[in-house]
């Protein structure tokens, strides 16, 4: 550093203690070795790898950061709504609300809560795909004024004054300068590590327990009537399709055509009306269903498929006769779907704070 003159010596060591001073702040850890880590996956989940971006993997730090800031309810406008208000374990992540009016305006939301697991295979997300990817979806919650309202500058300022973040950021990334882009790519690794893949169905595959005779008839009937749309493996072929919840589409300008489904994003008509084909996974914990949890229980749900489709030109092909089942054979069905309840998921301490 080059030095005009007449400057004192005096001037120097005040400027030493000004550096000094600035650095105390810094992490103490001056070489951060992120332990990157790739999960194990269950045979019955039928995913030979784990997906993930290069520019984003997988990390104990960055996954721990990301948990953290999920149950922080400060980073948002009012500092009293977390990610983890919406989305609760015990729910498969999900909050049991049809519409839920838990964000920081109060007002309630026009489509449903997801549940979060398994989203690593998901190329679109929410419910017609408007996100291509974890990192961007997760500012849509986060700075949405219905729902966590946040000004992200003025998260980055809490952030950067607040216990052991500005460390947290440093071990995980290996900067010193907590960004927008650092906050969605530490949420988006906790997302991405939540897993799903422990249930009776995922142990009868694995030959460690067996369905019952009326969970296996179930099991012939989702081969028969479900599979098409909803993959056995991860239990949802990952796309969009029109399922009769309506017969008509309005577009309120106010609400940017949130009832459109994925015509919203496509315009293409084959689409309208049609929302993300969710995962069967877990959907004894996930009630209420559909995009705006319209149906409380799976006896409504299994009720519209059987007797409830509404027509229209966009209607998927597959549900044009709708789905023919007797009341036993509903039960055997619903058995069935229960097998795919993952206890073990839903109560695994490590995806809580």
């Amino acid at each position: 550093m080059r030095i005009r003159k007449g400057y004192t010596a005096a001037y120097l060591l005040i400027l030493v203690l000004g550096l000094s001073s600035c650095m105390e702040g810094l992490p103490e850890v001056e070489d951060p070795a992120p332990r990157y880590f790739i999960p194990t996956l269950a045979a019955s989940l039928q995913q030979s790898t784990f997906p993930q971006p290069e520019s984003n993997l997988l990390s104990e730090e960055g996954v721990l950061l990301g948990k953290t800031l999920f149950y922080d309810p400060l980073i948002s406008a009012n500092g009293q709504v977390s990610c983890g208000t919406c989305h609760s374990l015990e729910l498969a992540f999900g909050d049991g609300i049809s519409l839920s009016a838990e964000g920081v305006s109060g007002k309630p939301l026009h489509r449903h809560a997801p549940v979060l697991f398994n989203l690593a295979w998901n190329e679109g997300l929410f419910w017609d795909g408007g996100s291509r990817n974890l990192e961007s979806l997760i500012f849509g919650p986060l700075t949405h004024p219905d729902e966590m309202g946040a000004n992200l500058n003025e998260t980055i300022a809490y952030l950067n004054s607040s216990g052991n973040y500005p460390e947290m950021f440093y071990r995980a990334f290996g900067t010193d300068s907590i960004t927008s882009a650092a906050i969605g790519r530490s949420l988006a690794q906790f997302v991405r590590s939540i897993l799903s893949q422990n249930s009776k169905y995922d142990q009868w595959k694995s030959g460690e327990n067996a369905l019952n005779s009326l969970e296996l008839q179930g099991y012939q009937l989702y081969q028969e009537h479900c599979k098409s749309c909803h993959t056995e493996g991860l239990f949802t072929d990952l796309g969009y399709h029109n399922n009769g919840l309506d017969a008509s589409f309005p577009d309120p300008m106010e609400l940017e055509g949130l009832y459109l489904g994925r015509f919203r994003i496509s315009f293409a008509d084959s689409d309208l009306g049609a929302f993300k084909t969710p995962s069967l996974r877990n959907i004894a914990f996930s009630a209420p269903y559909m995009h705006d949890g319209r149906f409380e229980t799976l006896d409504e749900v299994l009720d519209h498929y059987r007797s409830g489709i509404q027509h229209s030109h966009s209607l998927s092909p597959a549900l044009r006769a709708g789905i023919t089942i007797t009341d036993a054979e509903k039960e055997a069905l619903k058995a069935f779907l229960h097998s795919l309840s993952d206890y073990t998921f839903i109560t695994n301490q490590a995806y809580l704070p």
